[in-house]
C-alpha cells in the first residue's frame, strides 16, 4: 500500500512538473510573440493634477498627428521603430512646444526602448503584461498618471468615448499576429481563451516570464 502511494504522489508530481513546462512554454512563445509584433507610445505626465494631465493629453494627440504623418506607407514594426528613431530629435521638440504654448517650462525626455508594462486594456483589446518596444515620453518629473497606445500595429485612434477599437484597427493586429494570439487580445467571450489570456497574465505577472530584451 505505501509502495502504492509513494508511486502515486510520484506520479502526481511529474503531472504537475508536466503541466508548468508546457504552459511555460505556451506563454513563452505567446508572450514573446505578441511582444515582437507590437510597438507601443507611451506618455508619462508630470503629475496628476488636472492641469498635467490635460497637458499629456495635448502631447499626446501632437505626438500621434506627427507620427501618423510619418508612418503612413510603414508596413512593418521594423519601420516605424526605425522612423521614430530617426525622428526622436522632433518628437522632442513638438513635446517641448506643446508645453510652452500651455504656459509651462516643463523638461521633457524621449526615448526608445524595451520597457516593462502592466496588464492594460484599451478599447476592447486587453495585452497582457510584459516587455514592450515603446516609444517613452517623460514629461517633468514623470510622477503622474501614464497614458498608452499601439502605434503600430496602428491602434492610437481608438474611440476613447466609445472604447471600442474600429475594425480597421482590429484588421492591422490581426494582420500582425497570428489567430491564436488575436483572439488572446481581443476579449473573446470563449471560455478556453479567457483562461489562456489568465494563464498568460499569471506568469507575467508573477515574474516567471520576461521577455526583455
Amino acid at each position: 500500500m505505501k509502495k502504492f502511494l509513494k508511486i502515486t504522489i510520484l506520479l502526481i508530481i511529474l503531472f504537475t512538473i508536466y503541466i508548468y513546462i508546457c504552459a511555460y512554454s505556451y506563454v513563452n512563445a505567446i508572450s514573446n510573440n505578441i511582444s515582437d509584433s507590437i510597438f507601443r507610445l507611451h506618455v508619462i505626465a508630470n503629475s496628476d493634477s488636472i492641469k498635467d494631465q490635460e497637458l499629456k493629453y495635448l502631447v499626446r494627440g501632437n505626438l500621434i498627428e506627427y507620427m501618423n504623418s510619418l508612418c503612413t506607407n510603414c508596413s512593418s514594426k521594423e519601420e516605424v521603430i526605425m522612423v521614430a528613431n530617426n525622428h526622436l530629435e522632433n518628437f522632442k521638440k513638438i513635446a517641448k512646444k506643446t508645453i510652452k504654448d500651455q504656459g509651462y517650462n516643463y523638461d521633457v525626455q524621449v526615448e526608445i526602448g524595451n520597457f516593462e508594462f502592466p496588464t492594460k486594456t484599451y478599447g476592447d483589446i486587453s495585452f497582457p503584461a510584459g516587455y514592450y518596444d515603446a516609444l517613452k515620453v517623460k514629461i517633468g518629473k514623470a510622477q503622474g498618471k501614464n497614458w498608452w497606445c499601439v502605434m503600430f500595429p496602428p491602434l492610437c485612434f481608438v474611440d476613447s468615448n466609445t472604447g471600442i477599437v474600429s475594425d480597421e484597427s482590429k484588421k492591422n493586429l490581426y494582420d500582425n499576429l497570428s489567430k491564436e494570439e488575436y483572439k488572446i487580445i481581443s476579449g473573446s467571450e470563449s471560455p478556453d481563451i479567457a483562461i489562456k489570456f489568465k494563464v498568460v497574465e499569471f506568469f507575467e505577472n508573477k515574474g516567471l516570464i520576461t521577455a526583455k530584451k
